[in-house]
């Protein structure tokens, strides 16, 4: 039969057993102790090191980077204002219409270099930007400029065949005699996926790209509130290029858009101390500029009856080459 312990030996077991149980949690509580005081010095590091990444991204002096805006707009002007150019005067002989002409090499060049560009523009921001938006973008951005790549291919070579820029497909004449008119179906298809889905992948992710390299170019130091003599050669080519890519791509609205959000980061950063660098007053600069250049385009062609068929509504923004086809080379011709 089990011996029954009597009171005064149960307490004196439950009594060593708490005493044991109280010596070995006194023991463990240095450990513990040391275990809150790793993590929260791991918590207070992290955030101070955060904290220290911000400051010293607006403490340390910015440098304009004038080896990425000189190639971005070097190869801006020729690679893509200039590819059309480069198609109107190279003999067609030295190429066949039914192989890739000079200007498509051009627009290849245009969507392999100017997405590494981009990149290193990326790279170079003293703000560290979430890079699954970056990628997102140039993913996109190489998509959409690879549809206007196409589009922009045939278009050149309807413009040999007669085709006129300031009328809109159903209502040009080369249009009209095609047999089965079914055909003019499988063309407004094709301008479609050019003038407004490819347009969209390749401008959006462009100007987002731009618009968060924007956002980190901000310093408290106030004496870097100027441009170098180098921003400023820079800043009139810059400029009339983003006059060229917004008046022949239609993206007035979104470029509107990132300007208004240009000038909301200047005002917001401003509240906390912070003044665009040079690489930030250089793209600000160059968007302004752009915008008057855009307003005396818009008011010179003002009264232009055919180009107001092409172009109704109220965003009314005639294309460079829609004018050149109507006023230029027709005249050239004669």
């Amino acid at each position: 039969m089990p011996v029954r312990k009597s009171g005064e030996e149960e307490r004196n077991t439950s009594g060593t057993g708490s005493l044991l149980h109280g010596a070995e949690w006194s023991a463990m509580q240095p450990a513990l102790r040391k275990r809150q005081d790793a993590a929260l010095q791991l918590a207070f590091l992290s955030s101070h090191r955060q904290g220290s990444r911000d400051i010293d991204s607006s403490v340390k002096r910015p440098q304009f980077q004038l080896d990425l805006w000189c190639f971005f707009t070097i190869q801006n002007w020729v690679l893509d204002f200039g590819r059309p150019i480069v198609m109107i005067l190279v003999p067609l002989e030295w190429l066949p219409l039914n192989k890739p002409i000079v200007g498509d090499y051009f627009h290849m060049a245009y969507n392999i270099i100017t997405p590494f560009l981009l990149l290193k523009l990326i790279d170079r921001s003293p703000k560290t930007l979430p890079l699954s938006a970056v990628y997102i973008c140039i993913i996109t951005f190489v998509m959409g400029a690879s549809i206007n790549l196409v589009g922009d291919s045939m278009n050149h070579r309807l413009l040999l065949s007669g085709y006129q820029l300031h009328l809109s497909v159903r209502e040009n004449p080369i249009m009209k005699n095609l047999n089965p008119p079914s055909l003019v179906d499988s063309f407004e298809l094709l301008y479609y996926y050019d003038e407004n889905f490819g347009r969209c992948m390749w401008y959006i992710p462009f100007f987002l790209i731009l618009l968060l390299y924007f956002s980190g170019c901000f310093t408290i130091l106030k004496e870097e509130k100027r441009m170098p003599v180098s921003a400023w050669l820079l800043l009139a080519p810059s400029s009339l290029y983003y006059w060229y890519l917004v008046t022949e791509g239609q993206i007035f609205i979104l470029f509107i858009f990132t300007f208004f959000a240009m000038t909301a980061t200047v005002m917001h950063k401003k509240r906390k101390g912070l003044v665009p660098d040079s690489n930030g007053l250089f793209l600000l600069y160059s968007f302004s500029i752009a915008l008057v250049l855009l307003t005396v385009w818009v008011a010179c062609l003002w009264n232009d009856k055919i180009l107001r068929r092409k172009y109704p509504g109220v965003i009314y923004i005639p294309e460079p080459w829609a004018f050149y086809t109507l006023h230029i080379r027709d005249k050239h011709r004669l």
